[in-house]
């Protein structure tokens, strides 16, 4: 709004409502505002209350996933762990190499003079 039509509003206010009512007229207009502002801040603080309930379930879930993602390889790794257990029980058992990892096995030379080398 601008000025000139503030004024009118004004200029007709006094007339239709007479300077007698006219300040009450404005009390009551101010009351009526600020409640409506009350009102629409307390509706945005209720939305945004709402969105940060609903990123936190969003987040709990994502921890929750996480977390039951975590468990099951902690189980598999508990399972692992058992499996290398019952192989060196074996190994022990019978000396036998059951190792897979090509790390771990020498390989043989290739001709005869590495052989005789070593």
């Amino acid at each position: 709004m601008s000025m000139g039509e503030i004024i009118v509003i004004l200029i007709v206010a006094i007339l239709v409502l007479g300077p007698d009512k006219l300040p009450d007229a404005i009390v009551q207009i101010a009351k009526i505002i600020k409640a409506i502002k009350r009102n629409i801040n307390d509706a945005k603080a209720g939305i945004e209350k709402e969105i940060r309930i609903k990123e936190l379930k969003d987040e709990a879930k994502k921890y929750q996933d996480e977390f039951s993602l975590s468990n099951e390889n902690i189980r598999k790794k508990l399972s692992f762990e058992e499996f290398d257990d019952l192989k060196r029980d074996i190994l022990d058992k019978t000396k036998v190499d059951l190792t897979f990892d090509s790390r771990e096995k020498e390989t043989p030379p290739q001709n005869p003079t590495e052989k005789a080398n070593v």
